[in-house]
């Protein structure tokens, strides 16, 4: 099942630092099946407030995810961009092939039904 690692960055000064790891981030992350799917492309909040910017990579899983997170070449640069730019990154998995949500919402129901 397919997993991301979703970032929400936020605005920075214009640093060498970042420059190298935006250079040498893509290299960490192929080995695990990785990919850019969306990277600091402009987005539309619809709702609430998000200030700065969007970064999604997919991997085929959890496993190929946590493997680039917690690998040496990535924790190796990582602090290239954490020096520079606050923010918050998740690992999540994907939903399976046929999800459907009426099951979560009926589970909601029964649990709110027994409380």
């Amino acid at each position: 099942m397919t997993a991301y690692a979703i970032a929400h960055l936020q605005e920075a000064a214009p640093h060498a630092e970042i420059a190298e790891y935006i250079e040498r981030i893509t290299s960490t992350f192929e080995p695990y099946g990785g990919r850019f799917l969306v990277h600091g492309s402009p987005h539309e909040v619809k709702e609430g407030s998000w200030p700065g910017h969007v970064v999604v990579i997919g991997f085929p899983g959890m496993e190929e995810a946590r493997g680039w997170w917690d690998s040496p070449a990535y924790q190796e640069i990582a602090p290239l961009r954490s020096r520079h730019i606050a923010g918050d990154i998740v690992l999540a998995p994907g939903v399976p092939d046929g999800y459907d949500p009426s099951v979560t919402a009926k589970a909601l129901r029964e649990a709110m039904s027994g409380q």
